[in-house]
């Protein structure tokens, strides 16, 4: 198995909306539509990793991903 992360890695930003941090994942810098989410969402996101992991490979060859 290739290395996903490797090859989809783009742009992260951290910022801050009504005074809590943010992190935004772009594909590149010019994205118009990033990834957001804050510290609750990146602790949901942590705790099921492997469950995103598994869901990518099951789904990687219908061709709609960026």
């Amino acid at each position: 198995m290739e290395n996903e992360t490797a090859k989809m890695s783009g742009v992260a930003e951290e910022m801050e909306f009504n005074g809590k941090p943010v992190l935004a994942l772009k594909r590149d810098e010019w994205d118009k539509y990033p990834l957001r989410f804050g510290l609750g969402k990146a602790a949901l996101i942590l705790g099921n990793l492997e469950a995103i992991r598994s869901f990518q490979a099951r789904h990687r060859n219908r061709g709609d991903v960026a």
